[in-house]
């Protein structure tokens, strides 16, 4: 994995933004993978950066890589792109597939068994947003790296 320094108006650690990018090609198996690259991810970002992640935000995340990368593997022809990114106090989870439809969000249905992985990650992300592309989609889904976000950043307002 190698993570690429982005500079976002200054030096800052809370003010980089550090990435990492993989594609993810073949079967189930590259679902576990994801979740792996994620938890490396997070432990370099805090070991090289100093950078604060709670361990609902390591797990938090996790879950949320499982989810996407599992949707569009079930969902979507071909390659999964999955980048990683540290901006602020939130780590971003985008997820880029093939396929031209939008996941689609049900209705509560306690006898339903599965298909809850966009109720899944809507509950516990800060942002979450979906882009059509020219070709496919980009899910992007924000999470606090601290338990207590500091300034505000769940709400994305400014510390006051």
């Amino acid at each position: 994995m190698e993570t690429v320094p982005v500079y976002e108006g200054g030096t800052a650690p809370y003010e980089q933004a550090l990435q990492t990018t993989v594609a993810l090609e073949g079967d189930g198996t590259n679902i576990a993978q994801a979740r792996h690259l994620a938890a490396q991810f997070l432990t370099q970002v805090q070991a090289e950066h100093g950078l604060p992640v709670s361990q609902r935000a390591m797990d938090v995340t996790q879950l949320v890589v499982s989810e996407l990368v599992t949707n569009s593997r079930k969902y979507a022809p071909g390659p999964v792109l999955l980048d990683l990114r540290i901006t602020g106090d939130l780590v971003e989870i985008v997820v880029w597939d093939s396929a031209p439809e939008l996941p689609v969000t049900r209705a509560a249905d306690p006898g339903r068994v599965g298909q809850h992985g966009p109720e899944i990650v809507m509950a516990v992300a800060q942002g979450y947003e979906v882009r059509m592309e020219p070709v496919g989609k980009r899910i992007t889904v924000r999470i606090a790296l601290l338990d207590e976000p500091v300034g505000g950043a769940a709400t994305g307002c400014p510390p006051q």
